[in-house]
């Protein structure tokens, strides 16, 4: 049987530290991105990005957006969320995903080539004062980026540490204004079968990919949306553009690659909890007392190192989340 151990409290070392002095400033962030003064900010980014084609897209790891280099994406690590942890390899972080419009694999990274990823646009609106339509880039540019670590919990009980790249989803919610009666968020991927072969080995799940969460949750300071990761834009594997992650749920609730929000008065339906809600209800907190019905919660497997770890309630962050669940 395989120890159970708790990973020590040691400091992450110094190379993975992000100095102060690499935050790049706005003017000095849009350069990077290919826009040449300040002029161009009154430009919507997706009007300026360059399009992304397949024959664009890059063939190691699924791993670069078009419009987005990678040196641009460095960004200040808030210092509450800069835990002494050790970070998951990145390459292994990067090659064993779920990501099940492109394969039921874990090797996502093999099969996302075709994915175009810029220009992204979104829609936001439902229950709100302020819909709108915007591009992912356009979303950085109106929000800035920070760089959290979070623990990461997939439902089959394995797990990893990443820094993201991201900005506060409340600040979101806040700019578009919901209306009194919206009480739920619902979440929307792309539906691109000839771009994610994925689609088509099990035509008949509901495509596609759908999430939720109440209001309460997704204003809740922890809920991110994720533009980066390792200081880098998102590889395809990992949601690319643009992303939510809900770090005291499991995995699947972070749906990846979004399209479409919208604000609604009543429970939205969920992907998986559409084709199995006595395993995956729409709550999906992780909890090591509660176990999925074909196995346990109570431990989870570091896929770097293989560690058998004590699965935390809600995944560690109860000082943030539990008074979302107290009963009344």
């Amino acid at each position: 049987m395989a120890n159970i151990i708790v990973p020590p409290d040691w400091h992450i070392p110094e190379r993975l530290a992000t100095p102060e002095w690499v935050f790049w400033n706005r003017r000095h962030f849009l350069r990077q991105l290919g826009f040449a003064g300040a002029g161009a900010l009154a430009v919507p980014l997706a009007g300026c990005a360059k399009a992304e084609t397949p024959e664009t897209t890059s063939k190691t790891n699924g791993a670069a957006n078009a419009a987005t280099p990678s040196g641009a994406y460095l960004a200040a690590r808030n210092p509450e969320f800069s835990p002494s942890w050790t970070l998951t390899n990145e390459k292994v972080a990067g090659r064993y995903n779920n990501f099940y419009e492109f394969t039921l694999s874990k090797d996502v990274y093999r099969y996302v080539d075709k994915f175009v990823t810029a220009p992204w646009r979104i829609q936001i609106g439902g229950l709100v004062e302020k819909p709108m339509t915007v591009d992912a880039m356009e979303l950085v540019e109106l929000f800035g980026l920070e760089e959290r670590v979070y623990r990461m919990r997939c439902v089959e009980a394995w797990a990893m540490i990443v820094p993201w790249t991201g900005f506060q989803f409340s600040r979101l919610i806040a700019k578009v204004a919901p209306k009194p009666e919206a009480k739920f968020v619902r979440f929307e991927t792309f539906n691109r079968p000839g771009q994610a072969p994925g689609m088509g080995q099990v035509p008949d799940y509901p495509w596609p990919y759908f999430e939720g969460l109440r209001l309460d949750e997704a204003l809740n300071p922890l809920t991110l949306m994720v533009t980066g990761i390792y200081g880098k834009p998102l590889p395809k594997q990992h949601g690319a553009p643009i992303r939510m992650v809900v770090p005291w749920k499991y995995g699947y609730k972070s749906i990846k690659s979004i399209v479409k929000i919208d604000f609604i008065d009543t429970q939205p339906k969920t992907f998986w909890e559409t084709l199995q809600p006595n395993e995956y209800p729409f709550e999906s907190n992780v909890n090591p007392n509660l176990p999925h019905p074909r196995w346990s919660q109570a431990t989870e497997r570091m896929i770097d190192s293989g560690d058998r770890v004590k699965t935390q309630l809600y995944n560690g962050y109860g000082k943030y989340v539990a008074p979302l669940y107290a009963k009344g």
